[in-house]
């Protein structure tokens, strides 16, 4: 799958969002070595703090369909002029199970931009700071 193939398919994931607040979908796209590709949406709630982002989103369809490993890119997209970068908490995640994972991030036109996700959490705290 092409990179361009991969953020169409977060672009494709922003018609599930359930956004009756920011009214900002965002959809999400895991791509793992295999071929097999998990997306996401983001869903809000009215208690803001329950709402998940599209990036969660796809993570948590992924861990729970038993792909836990062999993540190698993921797409986020929005609707705005910027690129949809992920917030920190998703980079958290993401960096649990996915440290040297590639990023791209697509803006409302279709572009988009890439990093690693070492650039974007630099110093970060994962499963092999917690080994003795």
């Amino acid at each position: 799958m092409t990179d361009q193939e991969l953020v169409q398919k977060a672009i494709e994931m922003q018609n599930f969002s359930y956004v009756p607040y920011s009214h900002f979908p965002v959809g999400a796209a895991i791509l793992c070595e295999d071929g097999r590709v998990f997306t996401g949406c983001n869903v809000e709630n009215a208690a803001y703090g329950s709402t998940i982002c599209a990036e969660r989103t796809a993570i948590l369809k992924a861990v729970s369909e038993g792909r836990r490993e062999g993540w190698t890119a993921i797409a986020i997209a929005g609707r705005g002029e910027d690129y949809c970068w992920p917030c920190g908490a998703c980079r958290q995640m993401l960096y649990e199970f996915a440290p040297g994972l590639r990023v791209l991030a697509a803006r409302g036109d279709g572009g988009y931009q890439e990093a690693s996700l070492s650039e974007l959490l630099p110093c970060a705290f994962g499963p092999k700071s917690l080994e003795k």
